[in-house]
């Protein structure tokens, strides 16, 4: 068994040297792992966050030619004399239908005609719209020079509007307003396609134009109360089952409606990257894992075997093998202490065969002392009330009270050696059965009553109700004990000036019962409260072997238990003895039939 637990034991050494191991890589790994995400994670929120800025520079700056080449077109198309013939016609028909020419001349998305007083004659665009709408975004336009965006309905045009003149156009007569009007999703989609960054377009939570897929559209348009706060401060939007790093721009200033440019961009890419690089860093701590495992095996059988053989040495010797081998290889620490510990043991070995013989020559002679005092005091009175029998002159009586101390020397003898036997078998041939403390405590009590020590001393005994007080138990032995208690009890309180009482107190529990023994004594000397337990110790007794205590305590223990000196002044001493109970529902059953036969008996005898 003990061979089997070493082993277990060294097992356990070598697992838990692989465990700390495997931990420690494991923690290395893991804080690695969120570092470098961590710094992947704010390296990629920066350049995603240049790259919006770049691409809302580069807008910017396709717009700013796509309004030049406008302006451009627009004073061409202002210079041509047939436009200004057909703006002097003055008939609004007449306009309509020359201005589609100059309109598919031009080439624009969107192309207008107005009079000199800003109304407009004519408006086409490419995209079908409703002509109301676009004729109050063209007249906004016409009312403002520095707006160039016109949001017309689902469409957004970068504008270039150029007034045109009968004569010079410092000193002619103004004849009206060209205006070209260029689509800005060809705009949008040349920035979003070498950059992979999505635009849209909102005005008043609709999208006017957007890169992004038609399917998510509608989510962002949701989401344009939270984007109008993320002006030029980039933030993370979730949209659909992607997530963006988002910012806005406001545009209103120069649009005929609000207006907000969103540029998002993706973080899949860079997510996918990572996770990449997860993999990488977790394989890498796997592979790390797996050959440090192997290492530390090797490593822990090289230097932890020695030393499990030692601790083997040690735990041989703990338990009294004294030949068992100390192992002489392994490094020279390990080696060094092998030397020391033999040497050691050696030391131990020779101090503990003197301790040996010394306690054991002190254990006979306390032993011896009291035995041969107490027998001396019994033969003594054996050999008197002899002598006196031996006279012829004795009357009935005389003789009578003889043989009564004669009678109580010799059970003076017999219960001085029945406790040297009980003591030295202490612990064998325990047999227990449920039994009534109850019951116990009565027997004790009737016998401690016919003790001479008992004479003059009054007892009282409390238990409540007898079947509550079962418990499986050697009933001999916690008889016993409750006995050698009561003796004690009445030894000390037979010195007491006070009228001598010794009370006996049952308690029970769920899982032990508790028996106090009180007495008014003179109380424990303190010079053997510490020692009280031990055998042949005893304080101001002028018989008695000093082992009824020890006796109590050891049957207690025995019994999962105990014997305590609960409190001790004078006038009260309390001796305390705690017994498991162990008792299934069939044994209290059993316990409590028991206990009715005997009242049964006992009331037949009665009667």
């Amino acid at each position: 068994m003990a061979t089997g637990r070493n082993e277990r034991q060294g097992a356990r050494t070598h697992v838990l040297l692989v465990f700390a191991m495997a931990l420690v890589i494991v923690s290395i790994t893991s804080l690695s792992l969120f570092l470098i995400r961590q710094d992947l994670r704010t390296q990629i929120t920066d350049n995603l966050s240049q790259d919006l800025n770049h691409s809302v520079v580069t807008f910017q700056s396709l717009q700013a030619e796509r309004l030049e080449a406008l302006e451009r077109e627009n004073a061409l198309l202002a210079d041509l004399p047939p436009l200004k013939a057909l703006m002097t016609s003055g008939d609004d028909l007449t306009i309509q239908d020359g201005a589609v020419e100059f309109w598919q001349l031009s080439g624009a998305d969107l192309f207008a005609l107005a009079d000199a007083t800003g109304r407009i004659v004519a408006a086409y665009t490419k995209v079908p719209s409703a002509d109301t709408k676009l004729r109050q975004e063209l007249k906004t336009l016409l009312a403002h020079p520095e707006k160039h965006y016109l949001i017309d309905g689902e469409s957004l045009y970068a504008c270039s509007v150029r007034p045109f003149y009968f004569g010079s156009d410092e000193e002619g007569t103004l004849l009206g307003y060209v205006v070209s009007g260029s689509s800005t999703d060809r705009t949008v989609r040349q920035m979003s396609q070498p950059t992979a960054v999505e635009a849209t377009f909102l005005s008043r939570g609709q999208i006017v134009a957007s890169t992004l897929p038609s399917s998510i559209q509608s989510e962002l348009a949701q989401k344009s109360p939270l984007i109008s706060k993320m002006l030029r401060t980039p933030a993370s939007v979730q949209l659909g089952d992607t997530r963006f790093l988002a910012f806005s721009e406001d545009l209103s200033a120069t649009a005929t409606s609000p207006l907000q440019l969103v540029v998002l961009k993706s973080f899949g890419p860079a997510e996918r990257w990572i996770s990449r690089v997860d993999r990488t860093i977790v394989i890498a701590g796997l592979l790390a894992l797996l050959l440090g495992t192997v290492l530390m095996i090797g490593l822990s059988r090289f230097v932890t075997r020695p030393l499990e053989e030692l601790s083997k040495s040690v735990r041989a010797f703990g338990i009294g093998n004294r030949e068992y081998l100390i192992p002489q290889h392994g490094t020279q620490e390990v080696r060094q202490l092998s030397s020391a510990f033999a040497r050691m043991r050696d030391e131990i070995q020779q101090v503990n065969r003197a301790l040996l013989e010394s306690e054991r020559l002190a254990t006979i002679g306390r032993m011896a002392s009291s035995v041969s005092h107490d027998l001396r005091h019994y033969l003594a009175a054996i050999y008197a009330n002899a002598e006196f029998l031996a006279s012829d002159r004795l009357l009935s009586k005389e003789r009578s009270e003889i043989f009564a101390d004669i009678r109580a020397a010799v059970h003076g003898t017999t219960d001085m050696i029945e406790s040297l036997l009980i003591f030295s078998r202490s612990g064998k041939g325990t047999r227990r059965s449920p039994e009534l403390m109850a019951t116990l405590l009565e027997r004790a009590t009737s016998l401690a009553r016919q003790h001479p020590d008992a004479e003059g001393v009054v007892m009282e005994a409390q238990y409540g109700e007898p079947t509550d007080t079962a418990a499986v138990v050697d009933g001999k032995q916690i008889e016993r004990a409750i006995f050698n208690l009561l003796i004690n009890a009445c030894q000390s309180v037979r010195a007491s000036e006070d009228a001598a009482k010794v009370a006996i107190v049952l308690q029970t529990e769920a899982d032990y019962v508790f028996i106090k023994i009180i007495d008014n004594g003179a109380g424990v000397p303190e010079n053997i409260r510490n020692t009280l337990f031990e055998p042949f110790v005893s304080e101001g007794k002028q018989k008695g072997t000093g082992l009824g205590l020890t006796l109590a305590h050891c049957i207690a223990a025995e019994h999962g238990g105990e014997v305590i000196l609960f409190s001790s002044r004078p006038g009260e001493t309390i001796f305390q003895m705690k017994v498991a109970r162990n008792l299934p529902e069939q044994d209290m059953t059993v316990a409590e039939s028991k206990h009715r036969d005997q009242v049964a008996a006992h009331e037949n005898v009665q009667i």
